[in-house]
């Protein structure tokens, strides 16, 4: 399918190409076969005589069979198809008559002659080329059906993403401005910094995240404003590592940034004296993966339920439509009391774990925390 000037151009397809091939050199063969075995000079005067009303047989497949077959039009139809039979036969008697004009054979004389074994060999031919022009109408009908469910499918998922996005910018700007409303009552003087900050990444969200993708980088970059103002607003122990090179990648822009925003909540929503959050985002040579860890005081229940907000939950349907076969969410939650009476439960932990985060250091700090941890892998179709 190409587009010429805003406007869907479509190609026949093979089976409907193959079905006018074969109405166009079908009769010709048999009848070459058959009358002109030892006669090949009249070969392709047959053919010609087929191409010059091959646009007939056309016309009827393409305007006459939709414009009344499909449109259950029955009478009419019948009535289009005799006068159109009618008129096909005229027509390929007076291409003979002009065929006798020329010194002819008796064989070639009888073959192009008026008579009744001629009209009844005719008429067999017309009906035969007829029933296949409504076979190609009936393909063409089907391929345009098929496209136009793909295209509504194609357009019933842009609208859900763009529902979906819809959803989640007012909801990060909704708890921005709680950390923006949080510092003016504590009258910070960080609060100046931070209000530069979201001018950033309103910029980024008004004028950059309206594409269907947008440079990893711009993410990155967003993500990091995003993390300088929870970094104003409270001590803690924030690493951000970007990992692989991620010039020239595309991305559905708010892919990461609920999984990240929900690792800042466990951390700070606490009474931790050191909260920590762990953040990295690697790009390998098929696919980007976002690790986050964080540290939390909230028991296993109450860790779950978490997963039903409204930000986490749109991030799943984001990740459903953009990417159903090729991405892989792990969300492991671990809780310090559990693991002490639990060695099954922390093993478990350990074996899923070592997966994604294979240095000792980090697994030992997950498993010695009540601790979230998220791991998203994508497959996106690297520019």
């Amino acid at each position: 399918m190409e587009f010429d000037n805003d406007r869907i151009r479509k190609h026949a397809n093979k089976i409907e190409v193959f079905y006018w091939v074969l109405l166009g050199i079908m009769a010709p063969l048999v009848n070459s076969l058959s009358f002109f075995a030892s006669d090949p000079k009249m070969w392709p005067v047959l053919l010609l005589a087929n191409i010059i009303i091959f646009p007939v047989y056309l016309s009827y497949a393409l305007f006459i069979v939709p414009k009344f077959f499909f449109k259950n039009r029955n009478r009419a139809f019948v009535l289009a198809s005799l006068s159109f039979f009618i008129a096909l036969l005229f027509l390929l008697f007076a291409m003979g008559s002009l065929i006798l004009q020329f010194s002819l054979s008796p064989a070639e004389t009888s073959y192009f002659s008026f008579h009744f074994s001629t009209i009844a060999r005719e008429c067999l031919w017309i009906m035969i080329n007829m029933a296949l022009a409504v076979a190609i109408a009936f393909i063409k009908k089907g391929w345009d059906e098929k496209d136009l469910v793909v295209t509504l499918q194609k357009d019933n998922i842009s609208f859900k993403l763009k529902y979906l996005r819809a959803q989640l910018n007012p909801h990060f700007l909704f708890n921005t401005l709680n950390s923006i409303y949080s510092l003016s009552l504590q009258k910070s003087d960080s609060a100046p910094e931070l209000v530069v900050k979201l001018a950033d990444l309103m910029r980024y969200l008004i004028y950059e995240c309206n594409e269907d993708k947008v440079p990893l980088d711009k993410e990155i970059e967003f993500i990091q404003n995003y993390i300088a103002i929870e970094k104003i607003r409270y001590k803690a122990d924030v690493r951000f590592v970007v990992e692989g090179d991620t010039a020239g990648i595309m991305i559905e822009p708010f892919l990461f940034i609920s999984f990240i925003e929900n690792g800042f909540k466990h951390a700070f929503d606490t009474s931790f004296s050191e909260p920590f959050i762990y953040i990295t985002i690697k790009v390998e040579s098929d696919q980007i993966v976002l690790n986050v860890i964080n540290n939390t005081n909230l028991d296993l229940e109450t860790q779950a339920k978490r997963l039903s907000g409204t930000g986490i939950t749109n991030s799943k349907s984001l990740l459903e439509l953009l990417y159903p076969d090729s991405y892989a969410l792990n969300i492991i939650q671990t809780e310090k009391e559990a693991a002490r009476n639990n060695h099954l439960r922390v093993k478990n932990a350990k074996q899923r774990l070592e997966t994604f985060y294979p240095d000792s250091h980090t697994l030992d700090v997950i498993l010695s925390n009540n601790a979230f941890t998220v791991s998203l892998i994508i497959k996106p179709r690297f520019a």
